[in-house]
């Protein structure tokens, strides 16, 4: 499946949100996420399927000084 993860072109083969922060390596704990413009609650990932073509953005907090 063709997503655009973060602006950048991904194939994967991820059904879910949550499968697809699994197969990208990403720490679900600490990031929010967002599918086509919609946030995401970590608790609604699993459920969350994919199409071809969703753009998903994945954010994590940055330390400032």
């Amino acid at each position: 499946m063709k997503l655009t993860v973060n602006g950048e072109a991904q194939h994967v083969t991820a059904t879910t949100l949550a499968a697809l922060l699994d197969e990208l390596d990403y720490a679900p704990d600490f990031l929010a996420t967002a599918r086509n413009g919609e946030l995401v609650p970590a608790a609604e990932r699993g459920s969350c399927t994919l199409e071809d073509g969703d753009r998903i953005e994945v954010l994590s907090p940055m330390q400032g000084g």
